[in-house]
């Protein structure tokens, strides 16, 4: 028997699908919610096989229930269901652990047919998808910023590091204490995960080199 958890924030679409559910000999509609506070409290408690969770809620979305849950309950299969055909709704959820997709619009028989395919541990993510995933993720890695976490003032400073200045020379170009600037590389250096200051001036010289300087 399929155990069913219903998150959607209609009564009326709520009932219909657990009515479809409900009708097939081998599927259990267990319980069901109209918010995402409610859901993130009463999944893990009635422990579904499969939850299908509307995208859009009045106190949040589907996809943070999805990662919530599926922290506590890395087994629980999730399908998304949504009205719109959202590609970054639908790149949130497969980053959030979804295993399928579907919309609104879905044939009663195919919503069925979904269930009991993320039930049996399969993804419901066809090829296309799946391709468009991997390449917004080599897409994202490629742009992320390795000085993300860097103030101006410090990747100023790693940039002066570079260039070979000391923390006194660094000081005296930005007419700070040298004591203000050791505390600054200190800072730069904890946030970049390095140990040695050398380590920075080679970050700030391959970056300058990227960048065609």
């Amino acid at each position: 028997m399929i155990r069913v958890f219903l998150l959607d924030d209609h009564e009326v679409v709520r009932r219909g699908v657990a009515a479809l559910l409900e009708a097939e000999d081998d599927i259990e509609v267990i319980g069901e919610a109209g918010t995402a506070e409610s859901a993130i409290a009463r999944i893990p408690a009635l422990k579904p096989d499969v939850a299908v969770l509307d995208v859009r809620l009045p106190d949040g979305n589907g996809v943070d229930v999805c990662r919530e849950v599926r922290s506590r309950m890395p087994e629980l299969a999730c399908l998304m269901l949504t009205s719109f055909a959202d590609d970054e709704a639908l790149f949130d959820a497969v980053m959030a652990g979804a295993a399928g997709y579907v919309l609104k619009q879905i044939h009663g028989s195919d919503l069925v047919g979904a269930v009991r395919t993320v039930a049996s541990g399969q993804s419901l993510l066809d090829p296309q998808t799946t391709a468009t995933m991997l390449q917004r993720l080599r897409e994202q890695a490629g742009k992320r910023d390795p000085l993300a976490a860097l103030s101006e003032q410090e990747r100023h400073i790693l940039e002066l590091i570079g260039e070979g200045l000391t923390n006194r020379q660094i000081g005296e170009r930005l007419y700070l204490a040298e004591k203000t600037v050791k505390n600054y590389v200190s800072n730069l250096l904890s946030k970049l995960n390095m140990q040695r200051r050398t380590q920075a001036a080679a970050l700030a010289a391959r970056l300058k080199v990227g960048r065609g300087e």
